[in-house]
């Protein structure tokens, strides 16, 4: 009788990284650079872009300047608009992933089903929807608005209309005439909300917190200014430069003088006074909090979109679905067509972490039971030559994301580049470290809006705690995270040594 055939060996990279985003191609650019190319890009759809493949609803754009939401390393003369549409941003990463050669490092179709690290082996193992691979470092960059939250509601399996969240948006199905419903009014929903409403039937929008909205100072870039930037790049660099220099100069408000944030909210009461003439409806959107608190929001539409005539503002939450009629948690019932949620993300229990087990057989998710925690955002204790990319208390409420992640590839670029030199197969930070950074990380978050604002929001966790916003500047988190300090981490002994280490241990305590 024939034998079996072997089973395929499984293919071993330096660095897999999660997630084809900004922050995973981000990645694979910075380990190109640093002359690391034995590396994956894993990706679960069939084509990059993370959430700005995801979110293509109508009206989908970005809120932070376009010169500013783009690498520092990749910039373009050519956006269009002033905050750029979903379509150009996604190109603009498309356009990343070809220029840069990152194209035969991306696997398609290959969600990361298991990661998890061999303490026999010092290597990561990882099974995928394509196949399995093993590396030597993991990047986790599948970021925080990747997987989409819905409220489990009694009666929504048996709703019998059509049914989808902002970022999963079905373009086969015709909204023309129909009663829809959109829950939620965060920042998908004043975006969705102006772009329906004119062919929608009727429209309800379910608000259980008000937002604060600011006028968006959006303009059309014209072809002399972009054919500008691209023959003086000096002049992009400046744009980009001023962007930068506005925001950073606005953290202090957010992060320790929240009373100075009372003049912005004037102009939002302002904006909402202009634009909502009806009384009744002009204080179901204001809201008592103070502005800073939630996420700020920009439109110039959202206000006169929800004052239409086919429009209704139930000042209340979804409570059930009987049927197709939603039932407000106010009571009041509402017979719809169709139910889009704008309730956004999984951002504080992430579902990669339940996918990713660590050096004592504990899932992230297990170790992030009490709250979300990591070294500079970066690095978990018992998670050896694990890298997060946007983890914990890196996100932001006034700046651009790309900032962060550039600032974040440079410590983990750091890291892997000197892991030779410390003579050590991996590196994990060690609980002291870890604890203190934390600890210091959440007595600066006391002062700000996020915690003294008045509001709960989804920067928040299960347990009150914020674990997703930076508590200061972009440029403090820059060099916080500039290099490693090998003070804050224990090192992983290569396989092959840890024997001889053992010996020699034994020598010593026998002499």
């Amino acid at each position: 009788m024939p034998s079996a055939p072997p089973a395929p060996a499984v293919p071993h990279v330096k660095v897999a990284v999660i997630g084809s985003g900004f922050g995973g191609l981000g990645a694979g650019v910075r380990l190109r650079r640093a002359g690391i190319t034995d590396f994956v890009i894993l990706e679960r759809a069939d084509a990059v872009g993370g959430t700005w493949r995801d979110n293509s609803y109508p009206g989908c754009a970005c809120d932070v300047p376009s010169h500013l939401y783009s690498f520092s390393f990749a910039p373009n003369p050519d956006w269009p608009r002033s905050f750029s549409g979903q379509p150009h941003i996604r190109a603009y990463l498309e356009k990343v992933a070809t220029d840069f050669g990152l194209r035969p490092h991306l696997r398609f179709n290959a969600e990361v089903t298991e990661a998890r690290w061999d303490n026999a082996t010092a290597r990561w193992q990882i099974t995928t929807a394509a196949g399995r691979w093993t590396a030597e470092a993991l990047v986790s960059a599948t970021g925080p608005l990747a997987d989409p939250q819905i409220p489990a509601l009694p009666g929504l399996d048996a709703f019998p209309g059509k049914v989808f969240h902002s970022s999963r948006w079905d373009h086969d199905y015709d909204l023309a005439g129909k009663r829809v419903a959109v829950v939620g009014t965060g920042a998908s929903a004043i975006q969705i909300v102006p772009n329906i409403q004119p062919e929608v039937g009727k429209l309800t929008v379910f608000q259980r917190t008000p937002a604060w909205v600011l006028p968006r100072a959006d303009r059309r870039i014209p072809a002399v200014e972009r054919a500008l930037h691209r023959a003086l790049p000096f002049t992009r660099t400046l744009r980009r430069g001023i962007l930068f220099g506005v925001r950073e100069l606005q953290v202090d408000a957010f992060v320790r003088r929240p009373r100075l944030l009372a003049a912005v909210q004037q102009i939002a009461e302002w904006h909402i006074g202009r634009s909502v003439k009806d009384p009744a409806l002009k204080t179901k959107l204001t809201p008592d909090y103070r502005i800073g608190c939630k996420r700020i929001l920009i439109s110039n539409d959202y206000y006169p979109a929800l004052a239409a005539a086919n429009t209704e503002v139930v000042a209340a939450g979804l409570r059930e679905v009987r049927g197709s009629t939603l039932v407000a948690t106010d009571g009041t019932e509402h017979e719809v067509d169709a139910i889009v949620f704008g309730t956004g993300f999984h951002v504080t229990d992430m579902p990669i972490g339940s996918r990713i087990t660590g050096a004592a057989g504990r899932s992230l998710a297990e170790e992030w039971k009490d709250g979300m925690t990591a070294l500079r955002g970066t690095t978990v204790h018992g998670f050896p030559n694990l890298f997060l990319v946007i983890g914990p208390n890196t996100g932001l409420g006034n700046s651009s994301m790309i900032l962060m992640i550039e600032s974040q590839l440079n410590y983990i670029i750091d890291a892997l580049t000197r892991l030779d030199g410390l003579g050590a197969a991996a590196l994990h930070p060690t609980p002291d470290a870890q604890r203190s950074w934390t600890e210091d990380v959440q007595r600066r978050m006391r002062t700000t809006v996020w915690e003294t604002g008045g509001c709960t929001s989804w920067y928040q966790d299960a347990q009150g705690r914020n674990t997703t916003v930076w508590p200061g500047t972009t440029g403090h988190f820059r060099r916080a995270t500039r290099r490693i300090d090998p003070a804050e981490y224990e090192l992983v002994p290569h396989p092959a040594a840890v024997p001889a280490q053992a010996e020699a241990r034994a020598q010593e305590v026998g002499a």
